[in-house]
Parts: C-alpha cells; sequence; structure tokens
C-alpha cells in the first residue's frame, strides 16, 4: 500500500511543480545575489543570507531559511491536504476500502507519503541551494581549507559546518511533519482538499500572528511555529540546543495528536464518496 502511495505521488505533475517552485525563489535570490554583490547585513534578511557571498556553499541553509516561513509549509499543507480529502473528492474513497486494506493502514500509507514528500522537498531545496551557491556565488567555498565564521562569531571547520547543515535538514523536515499531521486531520474531516489545506495554513498563520503578541505570551511555547527558525542555533559555536530540542518534542507531540485524532476520525466515519 505504501508503494502504492509513493507511485501515486511521483507520478502526479503537480507534485514536480511544487518543487520546482519550491527551488524556484531560491535561486533568484541567489542571481540577485551574485549579480548585485549586495547582500543584506549581519542580522537582518533570512538567515546566513549575509554570509552566503563570502562562502556560496552555506546557500543550501540559506535557501531553507527563506523558503520555511511560508512556501514550504504551503507546498506540504496542499500535498498532505489532499491526502484523503482528494480521494473522497474524486470518488476512489469508497474504492481504496473496498479492497481488504483496512483504513488505519490506508491512513499510514497517506502518512508514509506525506513524510517522504515532506524530505523530499528539503533534501531538493538544500541540495538545489549548495548547488546554485557553489556554482555563481562566493570565492572561498567550504570545500577549500578555510573555515568559516560561526552565527556566535567563531571559526567552524567544514566538517562542523556539513554535520550542522545535515541536522538542520533533519530539523526543517520534522517542523514540517507537524503540518502535515494538522493538513492530513483536516483531509479526514472533509471532501475538500482546498478547504483541508487552507485550514492547516490558516492554524500556521494564526499561530504566527499569537507569536507577536505579548498578550500570547503564556502560550507562545507551545505554538506549532514557535521553533521553526531554531536550526540557527544549530551553526552557533557552542550549539544552543535548548530551542531544537523544544522544537522536535513539540513537533513530535503534534504529529501524535493530529495523527491520532485522524486516525480516531478516519476509522469511524461513514464513507459516502
Amino acid at each position: 500500500m505504501i508503494a502504492v502511495e509513493l507511485k501515486k505521488l511521483f507520478r502526479r505533475p503537480r507534485t514536480w511543480a511544487t518543487l520546482l517552485l519550491l527551488d524556484l525563489l531560491p535561486t533568484v535570490v541567489a542571481v540577485l545575489l551574485a549579480t548585485t554583490h549586495l547582500g543584506p547585513r549581519p542580522g537582518q534578511g533570512p538567515a546566513f543570507l549575509s554570509a552566503v557571498l563570502a562562502n556560496g556553499e552555506l546557500f543550501s541553509v540559506a535557501a531553507l531559511a527563506i523558503v520555511l516561513p511560508l512556501f514550504l509549509p504551503i507546498a506540504v499543507a496542499v500535498i498532505a491536504g489532499d491526502s484523503i480529502a482528494g480521494e473522497a473528492a474524486g470518488g476512489t474513497l469508497r474504492y481504496l476500502l473496498s479492497r481488504p486494506v483496512s483504513r488505519a493502514r490506508l491512513l499510514v500509507a497517506k502518512l508514509t507519503a506525506a513524510v517522504v514528500f515532506v524530505l523530499t522537498a528539503v533534501v531538493v531545496v538544500a541540495g538545489t541551494g549548495f548547488a546554485v551557491g557553489s556554482a555563481i556565488l562566493g570565492t572561498e567555498p567550504l570545500s577549500s581549507t578555510t573555515s568559516i565564521v560561526s552565527v556566535s562569531g567563531s571559526t567552524l571547520t567544514v566538517q562542523q559546518v556539513l554535520v550542522r547543515t545535515v541536522l538542520a535538514v533533519l530539523y526543517v523536515g520534522l517542523s514540517m511533519l507537524g503540518v502535515a499531521a494538522v493538513a492530513l486531520m483536516l483531509s479526514t474531516f472533509t471532501d475538500s482538499a482546498l478547504g483541508a489545506s487552507l485550514g492547516a495554513l490558516a492554524f500556521l498563520v494564526g499561530s504566527s500572528l499569537l507569536l507577536t503578541l505579548d498578550a500570547a505570551r503564556s502560550i507562545k511555547a507551545y505554538l506549532p511555529t514557535r521553533y521553526w527558525l531554531s536550526f540557527i542555533d544549530l551553526f552557533r559555536d557552542p550549539i544552543l540546543w535548548r530551542d531544537v530540542e523544544r522544537g522536535v518534542a513539540l513537533q513530535l507531540v503534534y504529529v501524535a495528536v493530529f495523527f491520532g485524532i485522524a486516525w480516531a476520525n478516519f476509522t469511524t466515519k461513514d464513507i459516502t464518496s
């Protein structure tokens, strides 16, 4: 069942168009930086964007910071929101369940496909950022013997940067699994894939707005978007693990809770489409 869902995912032109659009914005930013040589000052703009003019291979991390606040969550919400609602809207959900496949198994297969898409999207964005940055940005790539300056001001070796970049990719991927879980849950409550996707995005927009309010201080630590950009702490020296660990724990809770709700609803509801 999982293999079938993965084939459906990667055979759809929409999947590849989404990945292409995710790569488009970081590529445009890289081209603009390369042609103008005007980067934001340190501490301004997306993370690491001020450092990529000197070290183009760091653009893989900068690319993640560019797409993380908006474009990556939208892509994940669209794909995950279509998981069950899309089948219902197309009239294929009853056909799928008419075969000897349990609802729980189908839901796990849908979640697995969403997880694979999330990891693919994050790796593709980071890989494209690395390739584009290496090709058109910087004069001292990380492949040389030089070290780079961390967020804290100290220097990091090539090996340290590579390890921390891998950790950042995994962290961003886990952060997006929370989005996928919310969209998948909503997808079990409606026959509209668009409605499920928009509902997940409304949930995330609300979280982002609450983070800006002092009145919401007591609940900020529990909002899903609170620790999304904490992967920046991986590039401090030493690494500040506190927010990273909290972000991991929070996303695992969101995945467990919302997938549990999705399972409870989907395994008991009447399928009419």
